[in-house]
């Protein structure tokens, strides 16, 4: 009886744990450069004295969905989409680098090549500045070149790109970053500028996981509610002998 209440439990709780990645990618599915998150469970026996006769569903996560999303053209300067497999590096708000797909950029008011969250963008040096007053461009390589009044163009920096060779791992802070650390900038990497790419999360199929995932945790009470049930027979059964 115990087993049917074990297998139950943990088959709701691995169930909850997956809606819980389905809510957060269907939350995201505007947003840009987003890279859906996978979910896979993994089974564990519980250890302790005796035989291991339990085993939990335990919540792995595997990564992400490293398909590109749809790039959609914009037409603002500031705007790149990454080709390929290329990530644009930019600084962390704990200091390190970092690497992101969302190319929608932006100057603060000091100056500073920023994205729309207002983290640093990174180039070959550090930080790219641009001079005040001065149309910006983005090449396809990453060149940012600043036009000032007089029409006269100047390159002032360039997008540090990189290609990661192993899956990237995700933070806290929605960035990602190198198991080794910092990667170094791949002259070969490309950009499309005056477009973003949209995020890979299919909201249709999402939401059918969701409905799945709702479906199978319903399965997953009512075998308890049929364990609560055998359990009060059996009782009954045995004080009425």
């Amino acid at each position: 009886m115990d087993r049917m209440i074990y297998l139950s439990m943990s088959g709701a709780k691995a169930t909850m744990q997956r809606q819980d990645v389905l809510a957060n990618n269907l939350a995201n599915v505007s947003t840009t450069g987003f890279r859906a998150e996978l979910a896979a469970f993994r089974a564990v026996p519980v250890r302790g004295d005796g035989a291991s006769t339990r085993v939990y569903a335990l919540e792995s996560t595997v990564g992400y969905n490293p398909d590109a999303g749809p790039v959609q053209a914009t037409g603002r300067s500031l705007d790149v989409a990454m080709k390929g497999g290329a990530w644009l590096a930019v600084q962390g708000l704990d200091g390190t680098e970092a690497y992101s797909r969302a190319g929608s950029l932006d100057i603060s008011a000091e100056g500073t090549l920023v994205t729309r969250s207002g983290l640093p963008v990174l180039g070959d040096g550090g930080p790219i500045t641009v001079p005040p007053n001065s149309e910006v461009s983005i090449g396809s390589d990453g060149t940012i070149s600043a036009r000032s009044a007089q029409g006269k163009s100047t390159p002032v920096g360039k997008l540090k790109l990189v290609t990661p060779e192993a899956p990237l791992q995700r933070g806290e802070d929605g960035l990602f970053r190198a198991a080794d650390g910092e990667l170094p900038a791949d002259p070969n990497a490309r950009v499309q500028d005056g477009a973003l790419e949209g995020s890979n999360v299919s909201p249709v199929e999402t939401m059918v996981a969701m409905i799945a995932a709702a479906r199978q945790f319903e399965s997953q009470m009512k075998m308890l509610q049929t364990a609560e049930q055998n359990e009060q027979a059996s009782t009954k059964l045995l004080s009425s002998g």
